[in-house]
């Protein structure tokens, strides 16, 4: 993938920048839960967010105003969903950020506004691939999929997010309107991101989703 920027043409190579993501993942894990380190890696967590981020849009191939508007929406959206929840609790339940994800505005961390951003790419963009014959598939019907991997994401993310002070419940469990919260949410948000021809096939998906999955699988396993 090459990129101009200030007249000068850059190249990034695919399985380097592939390479670091999985890396960041795989060595966070376990330097995130080792004493010694534990409290570094939880302060790089947002910048392990955006390099996830960068790393995929960097491979997104055809760039246009629209799809840069159907980001900057989610993005927004994401974190306008995210400060209405903790505000009122009507979306999620009752919660609130802690201080790992990094600066926050109206108390929800700016960081999660690119999570909502890189999850729904990633989960439509997968969508996309696996499915290559629905382009004539109603978006309605498209949406379902980003919403419920995204929500078995946000069930295998929840318990990690309490051990690390992403995030904490005010309750004795994670309520079950979280998980409706989540599903609805992303699929109405799938619903605009097809609806805008943003989803595209990106091989960097892949690595995204796989470094997550492990990363938060971990925590169940060990």
């Amino acid at each position: 993938m090459t990129f101009k920027l200030f007249n000068k043409t850059f190249t990034l190579n695919f399985f380097w920048i592939a390479s670091l993501v999985a890396s960041m993942h795989f060595f966070g894990f376990f330097l995130m839960n080792w004493e010694k380190t534990r409290s570094l890696f939880e302060a790089l967590t947002p910048a392990n967010l955006v390099i996830s981020a960068f790393a995929l849009l960097a491979f997104h191939s055809q760039w246009s105003r629209k799809f840069l508007w159907a980001c900057i929406i989610v993005f927004l959206g994401g974190l306008s969903i995210e400060i209405i929840g903790v505000k009122t609790g009507w979306i999620f339940g009752s919660y609130e950020y802690g201080k790992t994800l990094g600066i926050k505005l109206l108390d929800v961390p700016l960081t999660i506004g690119l999570n909502w951003l890189v999850l729904l790419y990633a989960t439509t963009s997968l969508f996309i691939q696996l499915f290559p014959s629905s382009s004539k598939t109603s978006i309605f019907i498209k949406a379902l999929f980003p919403a419920l991997l995204m929500t078995s994401l946000d069930y295998l993310i929840e318990p990690v997010a309490i051990q690390h002070d992403f995030w904490h419940w005010f309750g004795a469990s994670i309520p079950l309107k979280n998980y409706l919260g989540w599903f609805v949410s992303s699929y109405c948000l799938g619903i605009l991101f097809f609806y805008m021809d943003a989803p595209q096939k990106n091989k960097m998906t892949y690595i995204i989703l796989c470094s997550q999955v492990f990363f938060f699988g971990m925590h169940w396993i060990i």
